[in-house]
């Protein structure tokens, strides 16, 4: 996600630049025909490049609106995950308890495991949201940590960090785990039936959690939405050379340019903000929060060496 007020410009040349030429390159045509091709008239009356401009607009701001609304939803699914991984936290080390000093040790044991368990859980679902597998150090995307389950290997026994690398749904796994060992507690008599339910309610959280976000990263944005902004934006770029050439003579380059890179702009927003689990710069940053959960449910447990906070790079946190 990108924190910073201002943008870098090589971040859009790198996404734009293509298009940016053709526009310049295009009205640089339209304009030298024009001016030294008398026998051809290419002047289209502005009027149809007016009522394109309108309608694409409009479009483009629908669009934008549907894209920003799956932006803002899953941000909102990860706050959730963050308050209720607190939770889950604290229900896990005050909820379970005994009377027996043999069992002492045992279900501090346990107990440090679901915890622990939790914090792999949501790295876990983090890297099955993301699953990209076209990573490139040369994109701007550079600067992003690897999307691996490895991070999740530290908060496992070894035996099950092999188990978990082999689901189809490791995420899922990690949450049948936790209940089955919540149900090891309640027939051990380690927690009350009221309290059992509680902390199985969080589980359904979770669950909830994953199923949303598995929603929006599974069910794209209508493609005629995508597909056809981008040929309106094209088609609109092409013609507005033809419509300003003979009223605004050389002054058409420059215009023609900073208006079709306006519309490219509004398009590039929408695109990009469509699918917030795609592991891009201005994605959901799901890596950032969740070190954020794993060192509040740490330092919730008590330990005290903390994975270091994820630091923003050049105006980016992931």
């Amino acid at each position: 996600m990108i924190v910073r007020r201002n943008l870098d410009p090589k971040v859009i040349l790198f996404y734009s630049w293509k298009d940016l030429l053709y526009y310049l390159l295009l009205a640089v045509a339209v304009y030298t025909i024009d001016r030294y091709v008398a026998a051809i008239d290419f002047h289209l009356p502005f009027t149809i490049v007016t009522i394109i401009s309108t309608a694409l607009a409009i479009f483009l701001g629908f669009n934008n609106n549907q894209a920003y609304d799956r932006w803002w939803e899953a941000r909102k699914i990860w706050g959730l995950m963050v308050n209720y991984s607190r939770a889950w936290a604290r229900q896990a080390s005050t909820f379970l308890i005994t009377e027996s000093d043999a069992e002492q040790e045992e279900l501090r044991v346990l107990k440090q495991r679901m915890i622990y368990r939790h914090a792999a859980f949501v790295h876990a679902l983090r890297v099955f949201l993301r699953k990209r597998h076209d990573y490139d150090a040369t994109r701007p995307e550079y600067m992003q940590p690897e999307n691996e389950y490895a991070d999740c290997k530290h908060l496992m026994e070894e035996k099950e960090f092999k188990i978990f690398c082999a689901k189809d749904n490791p995420p899922n796994f990690l949450n049948q785990l936790q209940g089955e060992d919540l149900q090891r507690a309640f027939r051990r008599g380690w927690i009350s039936d009221f309290r059992y339910v509680q902390m199985d309610q969080t589980l359904v959280e979770f669950n909830n959690i994953q199923g949303r976000s598995e929603r929006i990263k599974n069910t794209p944005m209508p493609r005629p939405y995508t597909y056809f902004s981008r040929v309106f934006v094209s088609v609109h770029a092409t013609l507005l050379p033809f419509a300003f050439v003979q009223e605004l003579g050389w002054m058409m380059i420059p215009v023609s340019f900073i208006v079709s890179f306006v519309f490219r702009t509004l398009d590039m927003i929408g695109e990009r903000t469509q699918d917030p689990f795609d592991n891009k710069i201005d994605d959901t940053p799901m890596t950032s929060l969740s070190v954020t959960i794993e060192r509040n449910v740490k330092e919730q447990w008590g330990e005290q060496h903390l994975p270091e906070k994820p630091l923003v790079q050049e105006g980016i946190v992931f």
